[in-house]
Order: structure tokens, then C-alpha cells, then sequence
């Protein structure tokens, strides 16, 4: 009789993935959002501090981000062309503002 130890197979260790935080600058896809990660780089030369940025294209399953929320990334298998990160938590909510109701205008 087989010994069940050496059935099973072997754990394949795997690197750490990475993880971004972000803002999200588009919301208007279904389960896509895109988030901007920001960072800063000393110039070569000049030995100033230049903001760069990252654009990432997220998978959000139920919706849950919007515009404005600063969100935790992490990297994961390609979902699409540009999808390769998905939704870990949403760490601050950006201030909901409804919009007022216009009525429209009666000739």
C-alpha cells in the first residue's frame, strides 16, 4: 500500500506578490477600475524630486470602489489586456457627494 505522505503533492513555493496602493481615477467599467499609483524619483542630474506615476487597471468583482478611494492592489495573473492586478481592500472611501436633481425646464 502506497504511503499517503508521498501521494500528495509537493507545495510549490511561490514569490511574494506585489502590493500597491492607489487612487482610483476611472469607475465607469463593470468589475475594471483604474488606479494611479504615485511615486517619487530623484532626478539624475539635478538631484530634484520628480512625481511620477503608474496606471493600473484593476479587477473590482462586486463594484465596491469608486472614484476618489484610496485602494490596496495586488499584482496577479493576466485577466485581460490591461487587467493584472486585483482589489484587495478599499483602505479610505473618498467623501460621496449626491448630486442635486435639476428639474427640467418647462417651456
Amino acid at each position: 500500500m502506497a504511503d499517503p505522505k508521498q501521494s500528495a503533492p509537493a507545495k510549490v513555493a511561490r514569490a511574494a506578490r506585489r502590493v500597491l496602493v492607489g487612487v482610483v481615477t476611472r469607475d465607469k467599467m463593470n468589475k475594471t477600475r483604474r488606479a494611479e499609483v504615485g511615486r517619487l524619483v530623484k532626478h539624475a542630474r539635478y538631484g530634484k524630486y520628480i512625481k511620477r506615476r503608474t496606471v493600473c487597471y484593476f479587477h473590482d468583482e462586486k463594484n465596491e470602489s469608486r472614484m476618489g478611494d484610496t485602494v490596496e492592489i495586488m499584482e496577479t495573473r493576466p485577466l485581460s489586456k490591461n487587467k493584472n492586478w486585483r482589489l484587495v481592500r478599499i483602505v479610505k472611501q473618498a467623501p460621496r457627494v449626491d448630486a442635486p436633481i435639476i428639474p427640467a425646464p418647462t417651456a
